[in-house]
């Protein structure tokens, strides 16, 4: 019998067949994680990340219609086709200013989260 380790024991029989020993495999022997700790970060992360992705969709979209009907169509008289670019550039404009709020909320619950871990 040879041993690899003091938990795990290899027997090399005939035919070199290997046989795990039974007590190396019990997973009853190791400690089970503790995921408690994480679960208020977690759903804090995910409300967060649904709040961003709901902003992501309803303000461009809303932005690229209403600017395009009430600002440019309306109040500057611009033609269809010229009303569809400058609305376009606004909507994009809409997204890359939700991607930086959303990149500062980010990193701030980060810090703030790594501050509090390190506290305890």
């Amino acid at each position: 019998m040879t041993s690899c380790s003091p938990e795990v024991k290899v027997s090399v029989g005939p035919g070199n067949m290997e046989r795990l020993d039974k007590a190396a495999l019990n997973a009853e022997n190791y400690p089970q994680p503790d995921f408690r700790q994480n679960e208020g970060s977690l759903l804090s992360t995910l409300k967060t990340l649904l709040f961003f992705t709901m902003l992501m969709i309803m303000v461009p979209i809303g932005l690229y219609f209403t600017s395009k009907v009430y600002v440019f169509e309306g109040a500057y008289g611009m033609s269809n086709s010229d009303s569809y670019f400058y609305a376009a550039i606004v909507a994009v404009v809409a997204v890359h200013a939700i991607l930086a709020l959303f990149v500062y909320v980010a990193w701030n619950e980060g810090s703030r989260q790594w501050r509090e871990g390190k506290q305890d």
